[in-house]
């Protein structure tokens, strides 16, 4: 953690850096803030900067939702934005660099403002902390290096061969060797802020890959690391003439990219309740598995919030369209990883790498908390491949996702009234504006047809 003090000495060592970047992450996982000349650093360190509460309600466009209360119930008051702690991201892909200031909401008391996912995350974790537990989280998060000079994005060329990176690399050390500098760079930018970045390979599709993050027994750091390194890549990506996405199905024929968690959970004495000696886990581990396979339709939402994310989630796509959980077999959307017992641990597959993180570990931790909490059994675990449409199937497609998160009680156990009221408020907005396109498709299908 890095106070205002500390945060300004690191400044005072990097003369470079004349303007700040002062955020807050929305419910859709962008970061949305100010340009802030380098001056007024200390205004924002101990923070006394405001913004609209609703800023964190906006949709994917940065438009306000029609109905949200906030905005026009409450006449859209501000918030006071808070800094998270965890000091300044460096940025130094910009030129000349500048730095990013975390922040989140809070009420004019100091009370978390419960919009704000990192505060709906932190809420979960206190719930764990009041029962003597730690959650102790790792991501792993795929995404694709695109070209986009053409105006469609497609696959790289590597910077090596200018060979066209257009078929299956799964596992390929060729495909990361052709982007050795921009993974160094990436590495490099982690270290520097602590991100704890594990292995990296070559994915399913071409210029696909995984940096996988280690665990640390801080959901919060976790979600951060998360939205950070995905700036990082970001930002890394532009610099080697490149753009880097994490769509959920940036390619209709090519592999969709996951935002994967591992979680396990530490007692008051370090020792991991999930750890029974053996493979098969204790039975908190199962309480929590029947918690998440319960939760899991009603969540659908925060896994797969945009249209896109839908394209993703189909049979034979290297992703879980039923609610099913095993042992150590990729096709379940609950994976219980083989290894050590004092490693035992639940792996939750059904994210997108296009959630937002602080939403998904809540959905996810809460879901398990309830489950521990209620004693419950999950079904027996699947087979290694299981007949398609032997267990409940997760919502087909966005529209109704939605309506499972709106009509689910469950929701209200883990997300205040006001966020799910604007998520969802967001979400309907968001189909509405894709369901008034006509795609060229459309067009071409119909026009002289018909």
């Amino acid at each position: 953690m890095m106070d205002a003090a500390a945060a300004l000495t690191w400044l005072d060592g990097r003369p470079e850096i004349t303007s700040l970047r002062a955020a807050v992450c929305d419910l859709n996982g962008v970061l949305r803030g100010k340009r802030v000349p380098v001056a007024q650093a200390r205004t924002v360190l101990e923070g006394r900067m405001r913004m609209p509460f609703s800023i964190v309600f906006l949709d994917i466009w940065g438009e306000d939702v029609a109905d949200n209360p906030v905005v026009w119930e409450e006449g859209d008051v501000d918030g006071c934005c808070v800094p998270t702690g965890r000091g300044l991201l460096p940025m130094d892909w910009l030129s000349p660099p500048s730095a990013l200031i975390p922040l989140w909401l809070v009420e004019e008391d100091g009370a978390p403002y419960p919009g704000d996912p990192r505060q709906a995350l932190a809420a979960v974790v206190e719930r764990y902390a009041q029962k003597g537990l730690t959650p102790v989280v790792a991501t792993e998060l795929e995404f694709y290096l695109v070209d986009t000079g053409s105006g469609e994005p497609t696959p790289p060329r590597s910077p090596v061969t200018n060979r066209l990176l257009d078929g299956d690399g799964a596992l390929c050390i060729d495909d990361l060797d052709h982007f050795e500098a921009f993974f160094t760079d990436v590495y490099a930018a982690c270290d520097a802020y602590g991100i704890p970045v594990d292995s990296a390979i070559s994915e399913n599709g071409g210029g696909q890959f995984e940096i996988n993050l280690h665990h640390v027994a801080d959901p919060l750091r976790a979600a951060d690391d998360a939205l950070y390194f995905k700036r990082f890549v970001k930002g890394i990506a532009r610099r080697h003439g490149l753009a880097a996405s994490f769509m959920a199905k940036p390619f209709l024929d090519r592999a969709g990219s996951g935002f994967h968690v591992h979680f396990s959970l530490n007692n008051r004495d370090g020792r991991n309740i999930f750890d029974n000696g053996g493979p098969e886990g204790s039975a908190a581990m199962r309480h929590a598995v029947a918690g998440l396979l319960d939760h899991m339709r009603s969540s659908a939402l925060v896994f797969a919030p945009h249209l896109n994310s839908y394209r993703r989630l189909q049979p034979n796509a290297h992703a879980p369209t039923e609610v099913c959980w095993g042992y150590d077999t990729r096709h379940a959307a609950i994976r219980i990883p083989g290894g050590a017992p004092d490693a035992r641990r639940i792996e939750h597959r059904v994210a997108g790498a296009d959630a937002n993180p602080y939403l998904v570990l809540a959905a996810i931790l809460g879901a398990a908390l309830a489950g521990i909490e209620a004693g419950v059994e999950p079904p027996a675990p699947m087979q290694a491949v299981q007949d398609e449409g032997a267990a409940p199937a997760l919502p087909e497609d966005w529209k109704a996702a939605i309506t499972a998160f709106e009509q689910s009680n469950r929701m209200g156990t883990i997300f205040a009234p006001i966020l799910r009221r604007s998520f969802v408020g967001m979400k309907k907005q968001e189909f509405q504006v894709f369901a008034r396109q006509i795609s060229p498709f459309e067009h071409e299908t119909y026009l002289e047809t018909v």
